[in-house]
């Protein structure tokens, strides 16, 4: 396909997109202006719009929105470190692949966020309880996505790098690395959304502050198009991360 069919297509995807998000908001509009939708349940939108200007130019958001970073920075930090440095263990083995990778993927599957109650009762109500649900609940994708990039790599390339005397090292940078890169980025695109949408999750369950908190206190006081405004903030603040981190995972694959 030519770079003109692939910009036509780009641009007509995003019109689509532009176009159904403006539809959504028009039902809204028309729901709690004329179609009698309560208020005190559903905000007007042109009331959201100004409790969102008010949030931004006073800067209020800024604490919170400093925790949430914060917990989803270290999360992330220590799941990547630790999901990719045991999944390259375990690659190395078929024998530990066949024993590790379904137990993985077994407690991939529990809800994790069951266990934030315990986290809660060992770390407190704080950023450590957010931080270690973050890190549990994406350290899983990484792990697996790191196993079955390094582990099931084609077996012609490394006896074709064997036999022309690759070392160690040759081999993990110019064969298994490359091989397996494109499968692990992937998996630390999942894990980075996964670890911001937990500790989200969380903060509005149990926490003391964060933006999650912050909609649960402004729910619990009735102000509702101030929380939606803060809903919306926090939607625009996370679709933001996600596509620079898709960006950054095209970019990296693309080299």
């Amino acid at each position: 396909m030519s770079p003109k069919h692939d910009r036509r297509d780009k641009i007509a995807s995003r019109a689509v997109q532009i176009g159904f998000l403006f539809g959504v908001i028009l039902l809204w509009y028309l729901g709690t202006a004329y179609w009698g939708i309560s208020r005190i349940l559903l905000p007007n939108p042109v009331n959201v719009w100004t409790e969102l200007k008010d949030i931004i130019a006073s800067g209020e958001f800024l604490p919170d929105l400093r925790v949430t970073l914060t917990e989803l920075a270290v999360a992330f930090t220590i799941s990547c470190t630790t999901g990719v440095s045991i999944g390259y263990l375990i690659s190395r083995s078929q024998y530990l692949i066949k024993v590790f990778e379904p137990l993985i993927a077994s407690l991939y599957s529990v809800p994790i966020i069951l266990f934030l109650p315990l986290y809660v009762l060992f770390f407190g109500l704080g950023e450590g309880s957010k931080i270690a649900i973050g890190t549990s609940i994406s350290f899983f994708p990484i792990v697996l996505n790191t196993i079955a990039g390094f582990g099931y790599v084609d077996k012609i390339f490394i006896t074709a790098a064997r036999s022309m005397g690759a070392s160690d090292v040759q081999m993990f940078r110019y064969v298994l690395l490359p091989a397996a890169f494109p499968v692990i980025l992937t998996g630390l695109r999942i894990g980075f959304t996964v670890a911001l949408l937990s500790i989200l999750g969380s903060e509005t369950i149990a926490s003391l502050e964060g933006l999650g908190h912050r909609i649960v206190h402004l729910a619990e006081a009735m102000e509702t198009a101030r929380m939606f405004a803060y809903i919306s903030f926090v939607v625009v603040i996370a679709a933001f991360l996600n596509t620079a981190v898709s960006a950054l995972e095209r970019r990296a694959k693309r080299r």
